[in-house]
């Protein structure tokens, strides 16, 4: 039954990614291909985005009502656009976020959603009759003949009471024509007031009776909905606060296309390299992942899909880091049976037994992880959400697809005669026997002198801030053509931008303006026109505009900070849980290491510290901790077995025995992320590359530092030379 299974198995998967890639039609029954059916992020389709603020001093009831007012409002000035998918919600109390895919001219979007609304009363002649500032308020009334009718109740002005007793005592007195009448449309014209908010009628009352106190009563068949509805756009026809714009990122399609294009081509060339190292270096093990890998892909893209997730860049570029990721279960359970078999069993009862073993470290590293994305969730925002999203999609179907398909495809191979041999599962000689508690001081000196060394080169320059974090505006241009610098601060010289303006890209044809000053859009648009006009550019040559005010960077500085210190402090929670406080305390000190690590490499390159700053600190630290747990769950398992050893022996035996997986790991991991570095977009090269270093702090903390660590707590509180003691 079970070689059934995986010859069922192998047929969904060649079926699926088939249909994933091609589609299928049969009859009614129509499955569009994956990239038709994947929503993109306005990163990989262009777009804009714009966050709002209102400025007001309202709280609790009077708030959310008066966002949710103006969250009505912009919605229909939004869908009045035209465009596929938009998107208006509330993000806090007092913001709106607007996201509009597919804008050709940001400006003029941004310019129509900032707007005030405009509310008209007006006659069948396109007279007007009252404005918004009119209207004093609406709100839900029920009809007295019918008490559970409801009914959208209105209260003038003054000022407005008087002009709608004037329209409303012309037309009452007109003659209300009989629905058979076939000049009914044109005969009830006439009673009619028409409210027309930004040129789209609303609704069209017929007037019936003279209005004398400015207390009117629209009643129709409403849903009680549909009248909160109408009188939520009605009170919103002057909207009673101001929106300031705080953020902004304009994405032209030229930019979004490419991005997506060589997230694409990073995917493909990652998975295919780390196919071909877990086949060449495990055979048949490695055949088993790579097969359940192709139904991990499968299986998290349609589990997006299906969830109607929204794949940003940050978010693809989280799918491929997971697939590197993904392998390590694998290669943890692949390294348990290659010891099992190294020891004289069988391979049957070696791939039994390596599972089993397996499993409690696989899930103590996963949860680590899971811990850091369920954060990055929490604190993150946009982008950095969808990386999140991918990441924990990630880790639980890799939990899946490790455990149960790859045992499932290894159980079947070990029962085939002249598959179950120990040639075919990759074993060899175990050639590591790295002395690591006899030199401590030597591991621990070249960390301190890295740190800080690093941190004072890194002092004389400062930290490179990102717009996102101190707040400013960047402006990035396709110029056509080489253009030099000087040239640029020339034509923009009057307002006063010159403090950077750089080449980007590899022909340097594009330039980035970066300035700390929040550019209002209006400003932001005169910079562009100005250099449009000087080099004859179009609309399409601005690649990508973003703005953030000061308050917002410093509130993703405060989210950076609390997010880490959650996800560190959540970690050691359940390390100290399902360990020991040594082993905790081991892991802070490790983990501290390689955030100091990464913040020399942010400071000494001069990378811009922005939002995915807070995703790279928590991949890595996330990572380090799996890598840690690996380590120290070995130990674990060696102090119950091998009581009449010395402590530093255990350590050292524990930490060779976990080598080949700490390596294999770091390496397919650093293959998807070299890979997203050489292929991505320069966006996503500022993310990737310190993942780089950080994955290589990783494993060597865990090796160098974690468990030395954990060995001279243990020897300080507890003094014991034996595990037996």
């Amino acid at each position: 039954m079970k070689k059934v299974l995986v010859i069922l198995l192998i047929i969904l998967i060649a079926v699926g990614w088939t249909i994933s890639v091609t589609g299928f039609q049969a009859g009614s029954l129509e499955i569009e291909p994956i990239n038709k059916q994947m929503k993109l992020g306005l990163d990989l389709k262009g777009g804009v985005y714009v966050v709002l603020e209102a400025v007001t001093d309202a709280q609790g009831e009077e708030l959310k009502e008066l966002m949710n007012q103006t969250q009505q409002v912009i919605e229909r000035r939004v869908n009045a656009m035209g465009l596929s998918e938009p998107n208006v919600i509330i993000e806090g109390e007092k913001r709106i976020r607007i996201d509009l895919p597919g804008v050709k001219n940001a400006s003029e979007a941004i310019d129509s959603i900032g707007k005030t609304a405009q509310l008209e009363f007006v006659d069948y002649t396109g007279q007007v009759i009252l404005t918004g500032k009119d209207v004093k308020n609406a709100g839900i009334t029920y009809q007295q003949d019918d008490p559970n009718v409801p009914s959208v109740a209105l209260e003038m002005t003054g000022e407005g009471a008087d002009a709608f007793q004037e329209a409303t005592s012309r037309m009452s007195k007109i003659p209300s024509p009989h629905r058979s009448d076939p000049n009914y449309e044109e005969k009830i014209a006439p009673k009619i007031i028409y409210i027309v908010l930004d040129g789209e009628v609303i609704s069209a009352p017929e007037v019936n009776v003279e209005i004398r106190d400015g207390n009117a009563v629209i009643e129709g068949s409403f849903t009680i909905d549909e009248a909160a509805t109408l009188a939520a756009l009605i009170r919103g026809g002057a909207l009673p606060v101001n929106l300031e714009e705080i953020q902004t990122s304009v994405i032209g399609p030229t930019l979004g296309v490419n991005s997506l294009n060589q997230s694409v081509l990073a995917g493909i060339v990652g998975i295919a390299l780390i196919l071909i190292f877990m086949v060449v270096y495990y055979r048949l093990p490695g055949l088993s992942a790579s097969i359940a890998l192709l139904l991990y892909i499968l299986t998290v893209i349609w589990i997006l899909i299906g969830f109607d997730a929204v794949l940003t860049l940050p978010g693809a570029a989280g799918l491929i880091l997971s697939i590197g990721m993904a392998v390590d279960a694998n290669v943890i359970t692949f390294e348990r049976i290659k010891e099992e078999i190294r020891n004289g069993k069988s391979i049957r009862v070696s791939v039994n037994s390596g599972f089993k073993r397996a499993m409690t470290t696989i899930l103590d590293a996963n949860v680590t992880t899971l811990i850091a994305g369920v954060v990055l969730y929490q604190f993150g925002s946009g982008p950095v959400k969808g990386f999140a999203v991918t990441l924990m999609i990630g880790i639980l179907v890799s939990l899946f697809t490790a455990v149960f398909i790859t045992r499932l495809f290894l159980t079947v191979f070990s029962y085939i005669p002249g598959f179950n041999q120990p040639q075919y599962f990759g074993v060899n000689e175990s050639k590591f026997n790295i002395q690591i508690i006899k030199n401590t001081k030597k591991w621990y000196s070249i960390s301190v002198v890295i740190i800080v060394v690093g941190l004072l080169v890194g002092s004389f320059g400062g930290f490179n801030l990102g717009i996102d974090f101190s707040g400013g505006t960047m402006i990035h241009i396709n110029m056509n053509h080489q253009v030099e610098v000087d040239e640029i601060k020339d034509v923009i010289k009057e307002y006063d931008l010159s403090e950077s303006i750089v080449h980007v890209g590899n022909e340097r044809q594009e330039v980035m303006i970066k300035t700390k000053k929040s550019l209002n859009n209006a400003e932001r648009t005169q910079i562009f026109d100005d250099v449009a006009k000087a080099y004859n550019l179009t609309q399409e040559d601005l690649l990508a505009a973003d703005q953030f005010s000061p308050s917002i960077g410093n509130e993703i500085r405060e989210k950076a900070l609390i997010s880490v210190l959650v996800a560190s402090i959540g970690m050691l929670i359940y390390i100290a849980i399902r360990f020991e406080i040594k082993f905790a305390v081991a892991a802070i000190i490790a983990l501290l290491h390689d955030i100091g690590m990464m913040i020399v490499f942010y400071a000494v390159f001069r990378i811009p510290i922005n939002s995915p700053f807070i995703a790279a600190i928590l991949i890595v630290v996330g990572y380090s901790i799996n890598d840690t747990i690996v380590v120290f769950d070995r130990i674990r398992e060696n102090l119950r077995i091998n009581k009449k050893i010395k402590f530093a022996k255990i350590v050292d035996m524990s930490i060779n025995q976990t080598l080949s997986r700490s390596i294999n790991t770091s390496a397919t991991t650093l293959v998807a992320i070299v890979c997203i570095y050489i292929f991505g977009v320069e966006s996503i090269k500022e993310f990737t590359l310190p993942l780089i270093a950080g994955v290589l702090s990783g494993t060597y903390s865990s090796i160098f530092i974690a468990s030395p660590v954990w060995y001279h707590l243990n020897k300080l509180i507890n003094k014991p030379k034996y595990a037996g003691k």
